[in-house]
């Protein structure tokens, strides 16, 4: 089985916390239709619903505020390896849905053979406020990380695909 997954994880009223989101929204922007590639708005989603995502996918890419005490803004990769970081960190209510969902797959032997966390430190997560400018600015390069994860993972390249330099 084959079933590549973008998941955008966070709450777009919530400051900071919706970058997930908005990446998701970028990155389908760029990528256009897509027929080998699922894009995911993971916000609301129950735990229930992500276990059955997670467990059903070969490919997840999950694009998400991750607090790591880095500076805000900075773009941070967690690969297979450090996924378990992510789990240690609570940002939003909606992580502990895909953190209770990760874990149980996991526990299951059921994860992804490709998993992957791209995200940025958030600045600000205070209810009803838009994305910070900080984090606005580093969405460009979060998108672009993205790409380029993608393209290892076998996306057919396009003109909007090429990895920009920089």
């Amino acid at each position: 089985m084959t079933r590549k997954v973008v998941l955008g994880l966070g709450d777009v009223g919530r400051g900071d916390d919706g970058v997930g989101v908005h990446a998701l929204k970028a990155l389908g922007g760029r990528l256009g239709p897509q027929t080998s590639l699922e894009l995911v708005d993971g916000g609301g989603l129950s735990a229930g619903y992500l276990l059955n995502l997670i467990e059903d996918c070969s490919h997840l890419l999950v694009l998400d505020a991750l607090d790591m005490g880095r500076p805000a803004g900075s773009v941070i990769e967690l690969g297979p390896g450090q996924i378990s970081l992510y789990s240690g960190l609570q940002v939003s209510p909606h992580q502990l849905a895909f953190q209770e969902a990760l874990e149980l797959a996991g526990s299951r032997g059921h994860l992804p053979a490709h998993l992957q966390v791209v995200g940025a430190q958030p600045a600000d997560l205070l209810a009803g406020q838009e994305m910070s400018p900080i984090l606005s600015g580093a969405l460009p390069d979060l998108v672009e990380r993205a790409v380029k994860l993608l393209l290892e993972w076998g996306l057919a390249p396009s003109p909007a695909l090429r990895v920009q330099p920089g």
